[in-house]
């Protein structure tokens, strides 16, 4: 039993250090460090009269529908327009793609044959002439603001990438309010808020999709990723981009295996491996919609855990103490995470060998049971969500952001069908 003791203890004490003994080190960590902390996540922007210019990179296959309006906001934001280029590489794209950026002259677009994002990137980065390179995607929004926030750290010559905020769902009202202490949204930005509040109440979201099951447990798992995000900013560097909002000086990108699968790792580690920093931008904010169930999130957690591995074969360097700076954070962040599942099947084991040996055993026995069947309760109450037809899908509301106005629509079904 002694053998069963040690591995029930390891791996509990594995696990309760991933998500709780990590962040608590971190936090430390930058009471220890307040000068460094500050410097990294508030670099003042030198508002000089030639702002550095940049190339906005999106990768795009089959985004007809949203590409006019992605455009649109990316021309519209707060940075001078003969300082910027937008650059979209539709990889393989079979529908209208590339006709709707045949109708945007200030667009460079880039045909490709289908050879994967992050073939796409290199395609896209090889086109590009400015000096900071702002990865995007079609799907999310940026703030009015999004562009000269992820640009300000670059002032700081150790910074070599940054990362902005991806605000899921509704969250904008809070996330400006807190941070500037005043509401800094547009008046349309307000109104869309207070339909996104409606939109919850009915269960339908402003475009006819019915929303989020897993919503809540999402929204609260992404602001505590968001806050380990910051940690990491403080004391260093982060272990990774969001892949909607970040940026790379143009001179340290390096291209990208065409399989790779987290583009948004692989990159701001190659930048933390050649000595530079990146930076968590927390004022750099882009929008965008929780994953409508829980078995569109497991496939993304599944690919996000596939991406973690194929990354430690491409750089094994993130393995070694002396030659990744972040070492320490890598391996509590990244490879715990990986770990952990492996961690949950041995302490399970290890506490049914042992639960006639102790209370504390037994104690932790139960617990984990009485988990995994709330999880699963939780993946029932999911599925019969999903399952059963929900009233209001029936006659869906469509929100206009200019008039302020709701109109009746087709049904939900219909309308997913023509997004």
């Amino acid at each position: 039993m002694t053998e069963m003791r040690l591995i029930f203890w390891a791996s509990a004490l594995t696990i309760v250090y991933v998500y709780a003994g990590y962040p608590l080190l971190l936090t430390l960590w930058v009471r220890l460090h307040p000068r460094r902390a500050s410097s990294a996540t508030t670099v003042p922007f030198s508002r000089q009269p030639n702002d550095p210019t940049i190339s906005i990179v999106i990768a795009a296959r089959n985004e007809a529908a949203r590409l006019p309006a992605r455009i649109e906001n990316l021309r519209s934001l707060a940075y001078p327009a003969d300082r910027r280029e937008i650059i979209v590489v539709s990889d393989g794209s079979s529908d209208d793609t590339l006709a709707v950026l045949e109708r945007c002259p200030d667009v460079h677009a880039i045909a490709a044959p289908g050879c994967g994002k992050a073939s796409a990137l290199n395609l896209g980065v090889a086109h590009a002439s400015g000096e900071i390179l702002i990865f995007a995607d079609a799907r999310q929004m940026f703030a009015p603001d999004a562009l000269r926030e992820l640009v300000a750290p670059f002032a700081d010559a150790e910074v070599g990438g940054v990362t902005g905020e991806l605000v899921l769902d509704c969250e904008s009202a809070h996330v400006a309010g807190h941070r500037s202490g005043r509401d800094r949204r547009s008046h349309d930005e307000r109104r869309v808020d207070a339909a996104c509040a409606a939109d919850r109440r009915t269960g339908v979201d402003r475009r006819g999709r019915l929303e989020s099951t897993i919503g809540d447990g999402v929204s609260a798992y992404w602001r505590y990723e968001k806050r380990l995000r910051r940690l990491e900013s403080a004391v260093g560097s982060t272990l990774g981009a969001t892949g909607a909002i970040y940026a790379l000086r143009r001179c340290l990108y390096r291209p990208l295996p065409a399989n790779t699968i987290l583009d948004d790792v692989l990159t701001p580690m190659r930048v933390v491996l050649g000595g530079r920093r990146v930076v968590f931008a927390d004022r750099a904010t882009a929008f965008d919609r929780t994953a409508p169930d829980a078995d569109a999130e497991g496939r993304r957690k599944v690919r996000t855990l596939a991406g973690n591995v194929q990354i430690l074969g491409i750089e094994p360097r993130l393995l070694v103490p002396v030659v990744n700076p972040v070492w320490l954070q890598y391996m509590s962040h990244k490879v715990g995470r990986l770990i952990v599942p492996y961690c949950l099947l041995a302490l399970f084991a290890a506490s049914v060998a042992l639960a006639a040996d102790g209370a504390i055993y037994t104690i932790a026995l139960a617990a984990q049971c009485g988990l995994y069947l709330l999880g699963g309760y939780g993946a029932w109450l999911d599925w019969t969500a999903r399952s059963a037809p929900h009233p209001a899908a029936t006659h869906a509301l469509t929100f206009s952001a200019t008039t302020g106005r709701r109109t009746a629509g087709p049904p939900a079904d219909e309308r997913i069908a023509n997004a």
